[in-house]
């Protein structure tokens, strides 16, 4: 089983970070309105980056790190990883 670490933009502008072994199926979640009780009602909801992980517990370090962050440092890495493919 893979783990995925995600982020998403939603609807109003802010970024939102999660993690799941179905990526597909927590997309589908989150536009219905039942993923994570941030993102209701901020759709549309659009996937901005998913990194792989290589269990449970490196994706929840992983995003732990990125909700830390501040949205311009998330934008910058999204820079960073756009120029990098």
């Amino acid at each position: 089983m893979r783990w995925w670490v995600y982020l998403l933009k939603c609807g109003d502008g802010t970024l939102y970070a999660g993690i799941t072994n179905d990526l597909d199926k927590r997309l589908a979640a989150h536009r219905l309105g039942r993923g994570a009780r941030y993102t209701r009602g901020r759709g549309p909801l659009l996937l901005l980056h998913c990194e792989p992980a290589e269990d449970r517990a490196a994706a929840s370090r992983r995003e732990h790190q990125l909700k830390r962050m501040r949205r311009r440092a998330k934008l910058a890495l999204l820079d960073t990883l756009r120029d990098a493919s």
